[in-house]
């Protein structure tokens, strides 16, 4: 996504992540947007001070698929299919 997809999609109440689902962008009273840590609160910029690059990359910014609360928290719900893989529980350990 690119600074005007993300902006955008913030203001029309998209819930915007950075890298996971920790990471919220949310513009703040003065009109700012900022990417927000959930668990402790910290936050930077969305973009440096010119709004000209953001701070990460286009790449690694989405909008969640299906959004699920979890004990006050914000999960994500996502499959990723697997080639033999038909239940989507293909172990991560070799």
């Amino acid at each position: 996504m690119n600074i005007e997809d993300i902006k955008t999609a913030a203001d029309r109440g998209r819930t915007v992540h950075w890298a996971n689902t920790g990471y919220v962008v949310r513009k703040d009273q003065l009109g700012q947007y900022l990417i927000v840590y959930l668990p402790n609160g910290s936050a930077i910029g969305l973009t440096n001070r010119a709004g000209t690059k953001l701070n990460g990359a286009e790449g690694d910014f989405f909008i969640a698929d299906h959004e699920a609360p979890v004990q006050g928290a914000t999960g994500v719900i996502r499959r990723k299919n697997v080639e033999g893989d038909l239940c989507g529980t293909v172990s991560t350990r070799k």
